[in-house]
């Protein structure tokens, strides 16, 4: 009920949750470029009136220049020549002058020049009036006249330069604040971005997660709740269906086991107890070629029980369990290995080396004895009819250093990477009437890495084939975490096989 409540506000599907990711992260963007363009219209639309004006304005201050230099004019030809259409022109310029000056004026409504030529219009303007002696007199009065207009005319330049100098000055405003917005905005865009990101990256996560967790080995006791859109929570969903059937499947596996290794030492030991009463003669003498047929049974059944044997100890490997450290000798456990396998050594025809000599160690005897076997009996199936068989044994610091080596075809590169792989078998050919099961190096691996030690294939030794164990010296007592914690591996930390 939560989850669903939860829910409801997200999208239900990666397709809606990236437009919704895209149009957000957006949106932003789209405001700013918004308030950019509505910004840039702004000073255009000023800077357009801004010239329209000044243009007007300069054009009206030149014009009042011009007007006032042909009154002038008009009015000193009147002098001269005394013609009345000469006042007529100078009263028509001067009419003209002040419609002009008012409209100047509202540009310069305080400047004292404007103010000055009011007051000196109204004076000239009834000059007319005037006799011709006065009228003579007062033309100097058009130099003060011409001065203040000029003077009007500086006026009216430096208030342009200062309305140029307040739309610059805007504009600036404007950039800076265009700037902030753009920091702001885009800093917002990438917080969104980071946060649809996580929002699609987190179950993505959760996902390789619970893939990663299907291949390892240990087992997480709680689900996470995938939460996202509606595809990856199916994902998750069947990723969980998949780890539940995969989990039935692996316990029916090692039931599967269990009972099939058991179920079969049953008949298989009164097989060879058959066999071992045929060739002593109970029922009667055998031909000879009755006992070879025996022993080839007898020999087939011991076969068959190490690698069942192999089966057991690999079904005991894969559940974990903790290993028994104990101090022993390792010339003895390898004595013991050799004499197991005594009969198929001398059918083999293999000269067999060993190191003799007590060689104190300790560690698990029982899963050190394991992978000595297990090598002992990968050697006699590869190795050469008639060839050597080396067992090496040396202290290397705290670790104790095992080498079974034996002559024969070398194993090939594409084998190697998958040596110590579970029921794998490589392309040489396994000498004998039995084929392997697969597991015997797999087990042997297991067993190293279950005592932090570790199982490989040495390339610098003299011999063709040479497995080297590495054991370091453990403490009397091992505790189970650390146990589990090296029986946990993933198959990508694990040697691989070959057997």
């Amino acid at each position: 009920m939560t989850t669903q409540a939860s829910r409801r506000w997200r999208p239900r599907s990666l397709l809606q949750l990236v437009l919704l990711a895209f149009i957000v992260v957006m949106l932003p963007l789209g405001v700013l470029m918004f308030q950019a363009g509505q910004a840039l219209s702004e000073l255009t639309r000023l800077a357009d009136v801004s010239a329209r004006q000044a243009m007007e304005e300069t054009r009206r201050a030149r014009a009042l220049s011009s007007l006032a230099l042909e009154m002038e004019r008009s009015a000193r030809q009147y002098a001269v020549v005394e013609q009345e259409d000469l006042l007529n022109i100078y009263l028509e310029r001067a009419d003209e002058f002040g419609e002009l000056l008012m409209q100047q004026r509202r540009l310069l409504p305080d400047d004292p020049h404007v103010l000055a030529l009011i007051d000196q219009l109204e004076e000239l303007k009834a000059l007319p009036e005037l006799p011709l002696e006065e009228f003579r007199e007062q033309l100097p009065v058009f130099a003060t006249f011409s001065a203040h207009t000029n003077a009007m005319r500086d006026a009216t330049n430096r208030q342009i330069d200062s309305r140029i100098d307040g739309i610059r000055e805007r504009a600036g405003n404007v950039q800076t604040r265009l700037w902030l917005q753009t920091a702001a905005l885009v800093s917002a865009s990438l917080v969104l971005m980071l946060l649809f990101t996580w929002l699609i990256i987190r179950p993505i996560r959760q996902l390789e997660y619970r893939i990663l967790s299907l291949g390892s080995a240990t087992k997480t006791t709680t689900q996470q709740h995938i939460q996202g859109p509606a595809e990856l929570v199916s994902l998750g969903d069947r990723l969980d269906w998949l780890s539940s059937r995969l989990s039935e499947l692996e316990a029916q596996k090692q039931q599967f086991l269990r009972h099939m290794s058991h179920e079969l030492k049953t008949p298989l030991a009164s097989v060879r107890e058959g066999t071992a009463l045929l060739s002593d003669g109970v029922a009667g003498e055998l031909t000879p070629h009755q006992r070879e047929i025996v022993e080839l049974i007898d020999a087939s059944g011991e076969e068959l029980q190490r690698l069942i044997e192999q089966l057991l100890d690999y079904n005991l490997l894969q559940h974990n369990r903790g290993i028994e450290v104990e101090r022993f000798d390792v010339a003895t456990v390898v004595k013991e290995m050799l004499a197991k396998h005594q009969l198929a050594l001398e059918h083999k025809g293999m000269q067999v080396r060993w190191f003799d000599g007590p060689l104190e160690w300790q560690a698990d005897r029982t899963a050190t004895g394991r992978i000595v076997d297990n090598l002992l009996s990968n050697a006699i199936a590869y190795g050469e009819d008639g060839g050597r068989l080396e067992i090496r044994g040396r202290r290397f610091g705290t670790s104790l250093i095992l080498e079974v080596a034996n002559s024969g075809e070398p194993i090939r590169p594409e084998d190697q990477s998958r040596l110590f792989e579970a029921f794998y078998q490589g392309r040489a050919q396994r000498k004998g009437p039995l084929k392997g099961s697969g597991i015997g190096l797999s087990v042997a691996a297991d067993c190293a890495r279950a005592q932090h030690g570790c199982l490989e294939l040495a390339d610098d030794d003299p011999l063709p084939v040479c497995f080297r164990l590495t054991l370091p010296w453990h403490p009397p007592r091992l505790k189970a975490d650390d146990t589990n914690k090296a029986l946990s591996l993933t198959a990508d930390e694990s040697v691989n096989a070959r057997n």
